[in-house]
């Protein structure tokens, strides 16, 4: 249980974590970085991970002159692209196993064509939107592939979407991380980025079920 005081700490204080790991480790930031968007992005078992603050401290450190700009964007992007990738393999591959296909009860054939002529029509949209929401991010490759969404137009949408956000969120944090008032007010700011989009889930998720139940 101790690892999630642990846990909370490094989300709400990430810039400080980082600033004592690149002191003590230097260039293997950039290594443990890439596993942590990785592994947020590509283990479905791993939404929790802080992926939006980390870009925003990222790139305020790269603004500090503390990291440099070019490489962690290039390094990030592959990291949450392949990512992705990897996720949507791991959907694509177990999903229709772990259901049993049509011999399973836990199968529904119905559901299973919806899901997949859903992400076939809005699934790029879905894929890219979900970059900047965390939980769902994780999780939405995944879902992906076990509808079968083609891998094409997987692909597209995962490197579309994994630009606008890495590139998106770093260059704010580049430009804006180091005002004194930011810095004052991180740890508002990081809870901010973590519960608005969850709250913003929440109203969609009840909306729709509004909409269903009329």
């Amino acid at each position: 249980m101790d690892f999630i005081p642990q846990l909370i700490d490094f989300i709400l204080h990430v810039d400080k974590h980082l600033e004592l790991f690149i002191q003590n480790y230097g260039l293997w930031v950039y290594a443990l970085l890439f596993l942590i968007i990785f592994v947020e992005t590509g283990v479905v078992v791993m939404p929790f991970l802080p992926g939006d603050s980390l870009l925003f401290v990222v790139g305020a450190m790269c603004g500090a002159g503390l990291m440099h700009y070019g490489l962690s964007v290039g390094l990030l992007l592959a990291a949450a692209i392949l990512g992705n990738q990897c996720n949507y393999t791991i959907g694509r591959f177990i999903g229709p196993k772990v259901f049993g296909w049509e011999d399973s009860r836990l199968f529904n054939k119905k559901a299973f064509n919806q899901a997949h002529a859903f992400y076939e029509k809005y699934g790029g949209i879905t894929i890219v939107a979900a970059r900047f929401m965390p939980f769902l991010r994780t999780f939405a490759p995944f879902v992906a592939g076990v509808a079968q969404m083609t891998r094409s137009r997987f692909l597209f949408f995962d490197v579309l979407g994994g630009t606008l956000w890495v590139v998106g969120i770093i260059s704010v944090g580049y430009f804006f991380g180091n005002i004194p008032w930011v810095k004052l007010h991180l740890d508002k700011i990081i809870w901010a980025m973590i519960l608005v989009p969850g709250l913003l889930i929440l109203f969609g998720a009840w909306k729709s079920r509004s909409k269903a139940a009329a």
